[in-house]
C-alpha cells in the first residue's frame, strides 16, 4: 500500500520504528475523520504498540440517552471496529453516571437529567445495538459509575481543582449561553469533567467521539497529564446528516434510522435519501474502499443511474445489520411497492364501528397521528384502498376487509366489523 507524506508529524522515537504496517493503520486512523490530535503522538503511539506487541487502549463513550442506536451512531463505531481490527484493545462506555447530569454539548439550554431507572433501562440495549457493529468477544464493557460513584464529594471537589472557570467558558456553548443571558447550571460544568475523569480512569490511549465532543475529548488529556499519565490523542468523525440532508441524524428530527429498524424500512429509507447525500453515506457508513467508492463515482458522472449506486449501498446497510438474504427480500419488496404492489407482509388491524370515517379508521389503524393528518393526506392523494385512490374526505368505510396504504411506505390489512 502506497503512503503519502504525513504531514506534520515529529520524529519518532528511535526505539519504534514507523513500519509499513505503522502506516497501513495510520492511513485506517484517518480514513474520514475530522481531526486526528496530536497526530505526531498518535504515530509514537502506533510505532509504540507495533514494536511491543502490547495493544492500545480505545475508548467510545455513549450515554444512553435513548434506548435505540441509528446510523449516526455507527460512523464512530464503524472507526472503532476498524481500530478493533488492527489487534487494538476498544472500550466501550455506557455513561450510566454523567447520563444523570446531562451532556451540554451542542446545547442552548439545560439539559434534564435523566433518572435512574430511565438510564439502567436504555443501557440494557446499548451494548447488544453496539454488538451489531464491533466484535463482542474482543470489546471491554464498562460503565463510568465503577469509578464516578466511589469518587465521592471529597473527590468530586479535588476533581474540580484541576480546572478554572475560565477555560470552561471557552467552550462554545457555554459562552454563547452565557453572552445570551441564558441560565447554565453549575452541574454542567461536571460533565466534561467526569468525561475527563473516565480517560483516567481506563488510562486511554485514544478516545474517539463526534465533532461535538472536541472539548470532552480534550479535558480527557488535560486530566490524564494532571493525573501523571501519558495523554490520550482524539479522533473526532463528522456527524452524519439524516434523511433529510440537513439536520444531524436525530431521532428527535425524525430524521433517521435505527440498526434494529427492520429490513424493508432500512432498505426503503435509504433509497429515499438524495444523490448528493449518498455519497456522504458512502464515505461514513460504507466498508468499501476508498478507490472502490470513487470508481462507483465515476461510473455515475458518467452516466450510470445514481439508483444503481444507492441500492449497492442499501444492500450493504441491510446487509450488516440483518443478513444477505434480508436484503434480497428488502429490494424485491422496494420494487414491488414502486410497481404499486402490496407487500409480502403487512400488518395486520381489526377495527369495529362501521362504517367508520376515513380519517378515523387511519388513525385507529397506527398510519396517521390523527384525523386531521388523515384528511391532510387524503386531500393530497396520498391514500389508497385497494389500490384506488381516495380524495372524498367524508368517506364511510363499509364493513370489510380492505388494504389500506398511506404515501409509499405505510400498509395496514383492516378488518372493520360493526
Amino acid at each position: 500500500m502506497s503512503h503519502p507524506e504525513l504531514h506534520g508529524h515529529a520524529a519518532p522515537d528511535a526505539a519504534f520504528p514507523v513500519t509499513d504496517r505503522v502506516l497501513d493503520a495510520m492511513a485506517v486512523s484517518r480514513r474520514n475523520c475530522e481531526e486526528l490530535l496530536p497526530e505526531a503522538d498518535w504515530l509514537k503511539k502506533l510505532a509504540r504498540s507495533e514494536a511491543t506487541g502490547l495493544p492500545l487502549r480505545i475508548k467510545l463513550g455513549l450515554d444512553p440517552t435513548a434506548p435505540d442506536l441509528h446510523l449516526g451512531h455507527t460512523v464512530v463505531l464503524n472507526k472503532m471496529r476498524a481500530l478493533q481490527d488492527l489487534g487494538h484493545q476498544v472500550i466501550f462506555l455506557v455513561g450510566d453516571f454523567t447520563s444523570m447530569i446531562g451532556d451540554p454539548s451542542g446545547r442552548n439550554t439545560t439539559r434534564p437529567p435523566l433518572t435512574r431507572e430511565q438510564i439502567e433501562a436504555n443501557a440494557q440495549t446499548y451494548y447488544a445495538q453496539a454488538s451489531l457493529v464491533l466484535d463482542p468477544a474482543r470489546t471491554e464493557i464498562r460503565y463510568n459509575s465503577e469509578w464516578s460513584d466511589p469518587l465521592g464529594a471529597r473527590g468530586m471537589i479535588q476533581l474540580a481543582s484541576r480546572y478554572t472557570v475560565a477555560r470552561m467558558m471557552e467552550r462554545n456553548d457555554f459562552h454563547d449561553r452565557f453572552q445570551a443571558g441564558t441560565p447554565i447550571s453549575v452541574h454542567e460544568f461536571l460533565y466534561p469533567l467526569m468525561q475527563g475523569y473516565d480517560s483516567v480512569a481506563l488510562k486511554s490511549d485514544l478516545e474517539l467521539g463526534g465533532t461535538d465532543q472536541k472539548f470532552n475529548l480534550l479535558m480527557g488529556r488535560h486530566l490524564q497529564q494532571e493525573y501523571g499519565q501519558e495523554p490520550q490523542c482524539i479522533l473526532t468523525m463528522p456527524l452524519l446528516e439524516g434523511l433529510d440532508g440537513i439536520e444531524k441524524m436525530s431521532k428527535s428530527k425524525h430524521n433517521y434510522i435505527a440498526i434494529t429498524e427492520d429490513a424493508n424500512s432500512m432498505f426503503a429509507k435509504t433509497l429515499s435519501i438524495s444523490d448528493v447525500l449518498m455519497w456522504r453515506w458512502f464515505a461514513l457508513l460504507s466498508f468499501l474502499s476508498e478507490a472502490e467508492v470513487a470508481r462507483l463515482k465515476d461510473e455515475v458522472t458518467g452516466g450510470r443511474n445514481p439508483k444503481d449506486a444507492k441500492v449497492l449501498l442499501a444492500r450493504e446497510i441491510v446487509t450488516r445489520f440483518h443478513s444477505a438474504v434480508a436484503a434480497d427480500a428488502a429490494e424485491a419488496d422496494f420494487n414491488n411497492r414502486a410497481k404499486g404492489g402490496i407487500p409480502d407482509q403487512i400488518q395486520e388491524v381489526t377495527l369495529s364501528g362501521a362504517p367508520l370515517g376515513i380519517g378515523a379508521l387511519l388513525k385507529q389503524a397506527g398510519l396517521v397521528p390523527s384525523s386531521s393528518e388523515a384528511l391532510r393526506l387524503v386531500d393530497q392523494g396520498g391514500v389508497r384502498l385497494d389500490g384506488v385512490v381516495i380524495s372524498d374526505k367524508g368517506l364511510k368505510v363499509p364493513a370489510g376487509t380492505v388494504v389500506v396504504q398511506v404515501g409509499k411506505r405505510k400498509f395496514a390489512r383492516v378488518t372493520l366489523g360493526s
